[in-house]
This record gives structure tokens, sequence and C-alpha cells, in this order.
């Protein structure tokens, strides 16, 4: 074996000798039955030289960490030790080992990516890499700093599922012995392993892992609360006991008299389970009455639908408490029957019924693809964790900031989940509460960016409806139609909310883009130039002095007012022969048809409408703004001249404009319908009405109309004045 080298040297380590992880290299007295009891798992699957590489990597690590604790005063070594440990019952293969003994030796030691290559190959440091946290930047904050590492370890899990295995079982023990870190630090670990561990551990179907870190979570959040449930269970446990014990004794007695050979076993529920339904149903401890469950176990999946008919013949079952996970598995892979029953002195109490292979997988999740690797029950399993896990890339590419991405997978690991149907019968899973939009998002992000309706069991329905078990959906799509920001106040899924964020994100950048190009062509103009008179060398040599990265990033920050047109063209010119003197063209104004969307913005205060002489003004973020020519707000900007627009309306505009009016009448009845009679009959839509009565013989009316342009309103105008109770009209700016 080799000699222990100097820590501060471990790339010089020899990592091919030990045949096992070295008991005898004199570790601590409290890891060495550790060792022992790793060594024998190892051995129930691995191969000697495979045993020979994970013991290498103690080697290493244990070399990296050497005088390193733990908050707790064990050995740092301890730590990697028992994620390994973890690994190890889940059977995973020696690579994942070798990355479970490493993970932390680039976070805290001076151990780098490339010399972890070197000795143990590329897999193995990728995984390690996939791990380990970022370096936090200076000008991040601790949400935006998690974020970020959160996104990296996702997309890292996206390639190699091993990833996340080891980073749960790393959490996992971290949480076991989280009493040693100060309170304050104990509850923000607490709830991010509330919030994105556990549920990650639940959509990946590691049920056990889920639950301990629920129970771990709510022991360091909530310690009182956690304190006075236990308590109460452990004190129902002595109370229950012969209710437990009656359900048992008939239910081993009635399924072998049928024939079913099974395992009938009872369980608790666990305390954060107890503790959540309390608190979603509103309901004190005494009223949860169903703390106790059981689980049979048989021999095939025919069989436990013969169980389930023997415990209904045995026991009533509670109507509306029966669910079918066989047939309809959960999207981690999860299959079994849930009925509940009441039993003895009328007890509701749940039953699962499972084969053994079903139980193995309800334990181990996407794990038992290395566990059990026969079971033709897991392809499904991995095809709906590798869709889930390629889903994360495609958040990644429609949600490119950090905080957005966590926030999208938190939505997707939301708990619950309805089942529905396509109109050829294909089973879709979505979240509880999740809205025709997410079904359309579901099947194809360009069903989710065309769709208008949807049929709802061949019902139209509002495309807000949410979804129930069972539906039957399908979507109406027209080929214009786009995503309403409106969308995002409903949507559940992750992917639904990114690629409406995405799209309207794309489409602001497109329609910020055009009217850059708009800008600069007319700036172009004051040195008789035009833009397809831009060489390509003339737009390198801009971008190369801007720092931007392409044509339409220029065109985009035009529009958006980030640069002005004016000093992007004079860089443009520059190199061409016999520029026009600057000034001697006159500028072409751009045309306002209404239409642009975000990138051209109507003022709020002067509400111009087509007809008003208007001009507009360049407003960094917010793109062209246009005024009226008297507008007020324009009287405290008259300096800044460079940022002026020369802008006059197409003459064909394409919407109709909102305009404030207000009315002046007598306060007598009817006139109100009068008032409105009059706009309407003008072609006119009331976007807002109110009034203002002060107790008087008159009262004033505030209107908000749609006109398509002044002489239109100047009819509105007139019409009204025909109207005998109107005593004045006045056009309003706020």
């Amino acid at each position: 074996m080799a000699a222990n080298p100097s820590p501060a040297s471990p790339e010089r380590l020899e990592v091919d000798e030990p045949p096992i992880i070295p008991v005898d290299m004199h570790p601590p007295v409290d890891l060495a039955e550790d060792l022992e009891r790793f060594n024998g798992r190892l051995a129930t699957y691995l191969k000697p030289e495979e045993m020979s590489k994970v013991g290498a990597a103690y080697v290493f690590s244990n070399a990296a960490h050497r005088g390193q604790f733990r908050s707790s005063g064990d050995p740092y070594i301890s730590h990697p030790l028992a994620v390994a440990e973890t690994l190890a019952g889940w059977h995973l293969d020696a690579q994942a080992l070798v990355a479970a003994l490493l993970h932390d030796v680039m976070e805290d030691t001076s151990i780098t990516k490339a010399q972890i290559a070197e000795h143990f190959g590329k897999t193995a440091a990728e995984l390690v890499d996939g791990v380990s946290k970022l370096d936090r930047l200076e000008h991040q904050s601790y949400e935006e700093a998690q974020a970020e590492n959160f996104r990296k370890m996702l997309l890292a899990m996206a390639r190699d599922v091993r990833v996340i295995l080891i980073k749960l079982a790393d959490r996992q023990h971290n949480m076991r012995t989280l009493d040693a870190v100060r309170p304050d630090k104990r509850r923000r670990i607490a709830r991010e392993t509330l919030d994105i561990y556990a549920p990650i551990a639940n959509r990946l179907g590691l049920n056990a892992l889920y639950r301990e870190l629920q129970e771990l979570s709510f022991r360091h959040l909530y310690p009182q609360r956690y304190e006075v449930l236990a308590r109460a269970v452990k004190g129902a446990r002595g109370n229950r006991r012969e209710v437990v014990g009656k359900i048992l004794e008939a239910v081993r007695d009635r399924l072998p008299r049928e024939g079913i050979d099974a395992e009938v076993m009872g369980r608790e529920k666990h305390i954060y389970g107890i503790y959540r339904k309390m608190r979603e149903k509103h309901l004190s401890f005494s009223q949860v009455l169903d703390i106790y469950g059981f689980r049979v176990i048989v021999r095939d999946k025919s069989t436990c639908y013969l169980a389930l008919g023997v415990l209904h013949g045995l026991f009533k079952p509670v109507p509306g408490k029966f669910k079918d996970y066989i047939a309809i598995p959960k999207a981690n892979g999860y299959q079994s029957l849930h009925t509940t029953v009441i039993g003895p002195y009328g007890t509701p109490v749940e039953i699962q019924i499972r084969t053994r292979d079903m139980h193995h997988v309800a334990e181990s999740g996407v794990a038992s693809h290395w566990l059990y690797k026969d079971e033709q029950a897991l392809s499904e399993l991995q095809r709906k964790t590798h869709h889930w896990l390629q889903s994360l890339i495609d958040l990644q590419s429609a949600s490119p900031d950090s905080s957005e991405f966590l926030e999208h997978v938190k939505v997707d690991l939301f708990p619950g989940e309805v089942y529905v149907f396509t109109p050829q019968g294909k089973i879709m899973v979505l979240p509880r509460g999740a809205t025709a939009v997410d079904f359309a998002y579901a099947v194809h992000t360009d069903i989710g960016n065309r769709c208008v309706a949807c049929r709802v069991n061949f019902e139209l329905m509002p495309l807000r409806t949410e979804l129930r078990n069972g539906d039957r959906v399908e979507i109406v799509t027209a080929p214009h139609a786009n995503p309403n920001p409106a969308w995002l106040s409903y949507v559940k899924t992750g992917k639904a909310r990114a690629q409406i964020r995405h799209f309207l994100k794309t489409r602001h950048t497109d329609e910020s883009a055009s009217l850059g190009e708009r800008l600069l062509g007319q700036a172009l103009r004051t040195f008789s130039l035009r833009l397809d008179d831009i060489r390509h060398t003339d737009w390198s040599r801009l971008l190369k002095l801007g720092g931007a990265a392409s044509r339409k990033e220029v065109l985009t920050d035009i529009g958006l007012g980030k640069r002005l047109p004016a000093i992007v063209a004079r860089r443009l010119a520059e190199g061409h022969e016999e520029p026009g003197a600057a000034g001697t063209v006159p500028r072409a104004p751009i045309q306002i048809r209404g239409s642009e969307g975000g990138a051209v913005q109507l003022d709020m205060a002067c509400r111009p409408i087509p007809g008003d002489p208007i001009i507009g003004l360049i407003r960094k973020g917010q793109g062209l703004v246009v005024h009226t020519h008297d507008c007020l707000s324009l009287r405290k900007q008259r300096g800044e001249r460079d940022d002026w627009v020369e802008v006059e309306w197409d003459p064909e505009p394409d919407r109709l404009f909102d305009v404030g009016i207000r009315v002046l009448a007598e306060n007598k009845r009817g006139v109100l319908a009068k008032v409105a009679a009059a706009i309407a009959e003008a072609d006119s839509n009331i976007q807002n009405v109110n009034m203002d009565e002060d107790g008087s013989t008159h009262t004033t009316l505030h209107f908000t109309l749609q006109v398509a342009n002044r002489m239109h309103l100047a009819r509105i105008l007139r019409d009204l004045r025909h109207i005998p109770e109107v005593v004045r009209i006045i056009r309003t700016r706020d």
C-alpha cells in the first residue's frame, strides 16, 4: 500500500495500488467501523479493480482534507465517506462513488478539476465539477449566487443524473448533522432543502430520501412544532395500538385464505405529513385520524387488484378515496393502488397495494437503474426521467437569468398532479391547478404560442380553465395568434411560464430592433447615406468599438434609447468618401402607425392621437415616446435636443387611440344614457367612465374614449354639444 503523501501535494498520490479502502491506515477510531461497513457494501456488487479505484479516491480525499474538521468536530473525511456509503446503498457505479468521495475537494482544497481528471478520469472530474459550487462573484447577492449554483447543478444533472444523486446524498448527511450549525444558517439550509432538494428527490422517485429530508427540514425550521407533534404521535401510538393490531391480524388472516401470498406491514405517517395535512385542511391533531397506514406487497400486478377486492370485502371503502397509480403511474414512476377503508371503531385507514418490483422503484426511484437493472418497468421510469431532465435544458434556453430559471424549476417541482387526455387518448401529466394553456405548451411550444381557445370534454371553455383528472382537452389554434401576457397570471408549469416570457422578450427585442433600424436610417440621411450603403467592415468596426455582439443588438439598443442614432450613424459614416456635411440633408420623419408595440409608446400624460402635432423623445430603456407639441412634460426637457426625433402620423393608422374628455352636464335623470348613446352612434367605444357629484345642479362626467383620429374626436364632440343638458366639453390631459 502506498505511503501517505504530504497533504500539500495530493497530485503525487499513487492511485492504483489499494485493493480496497485501507482500514489499517490509522483512521480516526470512530471511522474504522464506517469504513468496514462501507467495504462490505462495495464487496457485494463491485469488481476488485473498481474497489481499488474507490480505495484510491478515499486515500486522495483523506490526504486533501487532512487537518479539516466539520462544525461537529468530526474529521472532514467522515462527510464524503457518509455520502459515498449512501450511494453504495443504491449500488451506484465506481465513478459515482469516486466523485462522492472527492465531491468537496475542488471547493475546500487547492485540488483542481484537471488533477481529478488526471488521476480518476474525465467522467469523475465532470461529476465532481457538477456538484461543486461556483466561486461567488463580488457583485452577486447570496440569493443570486445560490440561484446560479442551482442552475449549474441542475444542468449538470440533465447531462448525468448521477450529479443530483451525489448532491442529494450530500444534503442528506448535512441535514443529519445540522445540529452543529448556528441557528440562522440551520434555518436557511432547512428551508432550501424543503423548497428544492426534497421536491427533486420526490421527482426522481427517491421516496425514502424525500420523506427523510422533509422530516429533518421540518425539525430544524420549526423545532417547537415538531416536538409538540412528535409527543402527540407518541401518545396516540399507545391509544391506537389495539386498532392497528386488529387490522393487521384481519388482513394477514384473510389474504392467505383467498389464495393471496402477501407481505403486510403497518406504517406510521411522518410528522411533516401530519403537519401539512393539519395546515392544508385546518384540522387539529385529534381530527387527523389516518395517522397509521398499511402496505400490502404481493407477487404480480394482477394480484394487486385481487387483493384490493378482498380488502374492500373485509372493510368498507371510503367513496372517492381510491387511486390507481398502477394503470396511470406518477411522473416519477411510482406505481401502487391506494385505498382508504373504515377500520374497527370507525377509524379511516389508508392501504397501499403494490408488487415487490413496484416497492423497489417507490423507495429507490431513478437509483433503481443501478440497483435493479433487469426490471422492465424501469424503462418507462427512465424515459420519464430523461424527459424531465431534457425539459431543464429547454427551460435554460428560454430563461437565461438564473433566478428566473430557478423559479421555473420550483414550479415544475410543485407536488400534486392531474392526469388529462389528448384527443388521441394519450395521457398528459400536469401539476395540480394547471390550465389549458399549460396543456397546450406541454403538447408543443408552437401549439402554446398559437392557442386561442380550448375544448374540455367537447365543450368550448376559456383558456384559463383549470383542468381536472380525466379531462379530455383539445386546443384550438390560429396561425397569427400570439401569447398573451395575461397568461402569466394563471399558468402553472415552468415550461409554459418560460416560453411565454421568452416569446414576449423576443417580440419586444424584434420591435425595438425594427424601430432602431428606422431611427438609424433617419440619422444616416444626414450623411447622405442609406442603411444599404453601410458595408460589413463598417459594422465590424462599430461592433468592436461599441462592445456589442451583433448588428441586431446595436439596433435594439437604439430602439430602447440606450444608444443615440446620431452617434451610431456618425461612426458608421466614418471612412465613406465624400459624406454629406452634417445637417445639410433634412431628416425624413418617422411615421407612427400606433401598432409598433413596446418599442414605441404614446405618452400617457398628453395622450396624442392622429392629427395632433407630435414629436418623439428617445428615453433610455423605454424606446421612443411620442408626445404632442404642447405637452407640459416636454417643457422640462427642451435642452435635450439630441434625444428628440422628428415623427409624423402614418396616413392610415393601424388601431384606435385612447383620449380623455370631461363633460359638464345638468344633473338630470337619463343624462348619462344620452351621452353614452351619442358616443356609440359616433362609432366610438367607451373604455372608462366615472362622475363627480357635489350635490349641485350639475355633474361632471369623465370618459376615456377610443377614436381613430382628431377628426373622429371632433365629430363626437360636435354630436355631444347637440344634447340640451350638456353645458361644456373639454379634452383632458393628465
